[in-house]
C-alpha cells in the first residue's frame, strides 16, 4: 500500500505541469496556472453557456455523489458493500451533526444539508486527482453555496419569526447603553458570513493545491532535489486529504450554526 502511495506522488509531480526554463538559467514555476478557468471544447471567450472544466468537474461531482447515495444502497444490502457502508456512515454523520448543532427542528432540513455536505467533500476529493480541477478553489463556486445558506437562513428565519427574527441582533444580556453598538456590530457580522462562510473554504483548498504544486514543480527540476520534493508532495497530499474533509465538515457545521440562530434567534 504505501509503495502504490509513493508512486501516486510521483505521478502527481510529473503531471504537475510546471516549467523548467534553462534559458532563464532557473525555475519557472506557476502555482495558480492550475485554478485558470478554460473552455472545455475549442479556444477563445468564456461566455454564459460556454462549458468549461469547471462544469465538467462540477457534474463530475455531482454524478459521484448520485452514485454513491443513490446507486450504492438501492438494493439495501443486510450485508452492506463497502459503498454503501460509507454512505450509511456519511447519512449518520450528517444526521447527528444537524440534531446536535441545530435541533430536532431542523432535521426538517437535512436533505439540503446532506446535499451540501456530500458535493463539497466530494468536490474536494475529486479536486486531489492529478492533473484534475478543483471546483470548491474558486470563490465563484463557494460564493454561490454561501449565498444559497444565507439567504436559506434568512428567509427561513423571518418566516419563522417574523420580526422577531430582529432580535438576534439585540442583545438583551448586554448593558441597556451598549446594545444599539452591539446591534450594529451583529448586524455587519451577519451579512459579512457568506463573505467569510466562502472564502475559508476556497483559501485553504486553493493553498494546499498551490503548495502540491509548487513542490513538485521542485521535483520536475532536479534529481538531486525530487527525493525531498517527493517527501514533501507525500506528506503535503496526506494533509489535503484531511483538508478535503475537514473544510466540508466546517463548511457544514457553520451552515448547522446559521440554521440554529434562524431556528431560534435569541442571546
Amino acid at each position: 500500500m504505501g509503495k502504490v502511495f509513493f508512486w501516486i506522488m510521483v505521478a502527481l509531480a510529473v503531471t504537475s505541469g510546471f516549467l523548467f526554463a534553462p534559458e532563464h538559467a532557473g525555475l519557472v514555476i506557476h502555482p495558480m496556472d492550475q485554478f485558470e478557468v478554460a473552455p472545455l471544447f475549442g479556444h477563445g471567450e468564456i461566455g454564459t453557456f460556454t462549458i468549461t472544466n469547471v462544469t465538467l468537474w462540477m457534474a463530475l461531482s455531482v454524478v459521484a455523489t448520485i452514485g454513491l447515495l443513490v446507486l450504492s444502497t438501492s438494493k439495501r444490502a443486510t450485508i452492506p458493500t463497502r459503498m454503501q457502508s460509507i454512505a450509511e456512515m456519511a447519512y449518520g454523520f450528517v444526521y447527528k451533526m444537524v440534531e446536535d448543532v441545530a435541533g430536532k427542528d431542523a432535521i426538517k432540513f437535512f436533505p439540503y444539508i446532506m446535499t451540501l455536505f456530500m458535493f463539497i467533500v466530494t468536490a474536494n476529493f475529486l479536486g486531489l486527482i492529478p492533473s484534475s480541477f478543483t471546483t470548491t478553489s474558486h470563490i465563484a463556486v463557494t460564493a454561490v453555496l454561501a449565498m444559497l445558506v444565507f439567504l436559506t437562513v434568512t428567509i427561513v428565519g423571518f418566516v419563522k419569526n417574523g420580526f422577531g427574527f430582529l432580535g438576534l441582533f439585540w442583545v438583551s444580556s448586554a448593558p441597556l447603553a451598549l446594545r444599539p453598538i452591539l446591534a450594529i456590530i451583529e448586524l455587519i457580522s451577519y451579512f459579512v458570513r457568506p463573505v467569510s462562510h466562502s472564502i475559508r473554504l476556497a483559501g485553504n483548498v486553493m493553498a494546499g493545491h498551490a503548495v502540491l504544486k509548487v513542490f513538485a514543480g521542485f521535483a520536475a527540476a532536479s534529481a538531486i532535489i525530487a527525493p525531498v520534493s517527493i517527501f514533501a508532495i507525500t506528506a503535503v497530499y496526506a494533509l489535503e486529504l484531511l483538508v478535503a474533509f475537514i473544510q466540508a465538515y466546517v463548511f457544514t457545521i457553520l451552515t448547522c450554526v446559521y440554521l440554529k440562530d434562524a431556528l431560534h434567534p435569541s442571546h
